[in-house]
């Protein structure tokens, strides 16, 4: 079968890529290991969760899927507050104090991959596989491209197209059979996932706390279908051996534990639902692109998520990857040669590799008590807040 397009990775960003791609005259393939299971009960909540920008609303919003997100269920955030667990320093960001109604929305990751899904398939230049797992990949060593690059998949299907597309996430299939390496920084750290209730509403607010060991960040989720139950998304980044101790303890003592690290700030810790857990590694691949081959997403790059800005730089990468190949499509250029995707590479890598480095430097920073260090630290961040300027400037950067 041939297509112009072969997309590995059926996760939110390939999918917005294909939708993205999907109302051209190009044909796409959307390759995707594993079957969506999207019948889950209301009242129920995803482990995972994403802090969606306003640059990031926007995408999605143009390819006409933000609205059904919203009326699932999101939760718009106007603040966000940060505190040093070592110290007086904080910081505290208001959407007001430049003119906006929300930093951002805290969204689920299954509610956008599921409006994005029922969308691929609505186009009819889209065909989806799933389930199906490619075993094979052959590129072209042909400098003009003539021959197109072949993908096999577990099934036996033989695909072809001018261009493949990795988004299969940090362990990338696709990323190893283009024998691209990748930079890559141990954090030393597991994140430990639950959803809770607190006694206390959430605010509307983005809470994060510095601890020695990592930090620990309230997400708000929904509280309007229960005015007596409010609930955020945790994650609790620390050592892998305090992590494997907060998921086997029971619920009592957890919800003790994250009580006295996040200070009492949302009163009590009510309930918790499962937790989970998964080792925090930040990679950044050497390059993005090959003849007929790109990487996005987490394939090419992942962060610390104590920023929650993993998805957003996906979602960038698919901005600015789409527009590219629309452009040479429209203008009859090989959508996959090396001076075509290596324009996505230049527009992308650099914004990548400063927010790999700037959550490096915060995870170094917080992580050290040295006491001139923590006292310096602490004496940062109350400047900061006092600084109208710069608490505006990193909110109009944190939009997107």
């Amino acid at each position: 079968m041939k297509y112009d397009i072969i997309i590995v990775g059926g996760g939110m960003v390939g999918t917005s890529l294909a939708c993205a791609l999907g109302d051209s005259s190009l044909s796409i393939a959307l390759i995707e290991s594993h079957t969506p299971h999207y019948n889950w009960p209301e009242e129920s909540y995803d482990l995972r969760v994403s802090a969606i920008t306003r640059a990031s609303q926007s995408l999605l919003d143009n390819l006409g899927v933000w609205e059904s997100i919203r009326t699932v269920r999101t939760t718009a955030y106007q603040n966000m507050q940060v505190w040093d667990a070592s110290g007086s320093g904080n910081i505290h960001f208001d959407s007001a104090d430049i003119g906006e109604a929300n930093l951002g929305h805290i969204v689920e990751n299954r509610i956008i991959n599921k409006a994005l899904l029922e969308r691929a398939k609505s186009s009819s230049n889209i065909n989806i596989f799933c389930p199906a797992k490619p075993e094979q990949l052959t590129l072209t060593n042909d400098p003009l491209q003539s021959n197109p690059a072949k993908l096999q998949l577990d099934d036996g299907t033989q695909l072809e197209a001018k261009l493949i597309i990795g988004a299969d996430g940090g362990q990338s299939w696709v990323r190893q059979q283009a024998s691209i390496s990748v930079d890559t920084r141990d954090y030393e750290q597991t994140a430990v996932v639950a959803n809770v209730t607190t006694e206390l509403s959430h605010q509307h607010t983005a809470w994060q706390r510095f601890l020695p060991t990592g930090p620990l960040a309230f997400l708000p989720l929904s509280d309007t279908r229960n005015s007596s139950e409010y609930v955020s998304s945790i994650v609790w980044s620390t050592t892998p051996e305090k992590a494997e101790h907060l998921c086997t303890i029971d619920q009592a003592e957890f919800l003790h534990e994250l009580k006295t690290a996040f200070d009492a700030k949302l009163g009590k810790i009510l309930s918790t639902g499962p937790r989970a857990s998964f080792p925090i590694k930040g990679q950044h691949a050497t390059h993005y692109v090959k003849p007929q081959l790109a990487l996005i997403g987490d394939a090419a790059h992942t962060i610390h998520p104590l920023a929650g800005q993993g998805v957003n730089l996906g979602f960038a990468d698919v901005q600015s990857l789409s527009e590219i190949i629309l452009n040479a499509h429209n203008t009859k250029k090989n959508i996959g040669s090396l001076k075509t995707l290596r324009r996505y590479e230049r527009s992308r890598r650099g914004d990548n590799l400063l927010m790999l480095e700037t959550m490096g430097i915060f995870k170094k920073l917080f992580s050290n008590n040295t006491p001139g260090l923590r006292e310096l630290r602490n004496a940062g961040l109350n400047l900061s807040n006092r600084s109208t300027m710069l608490k505006q400037f990193f909110m109009a950067r944190a939009l997107g």
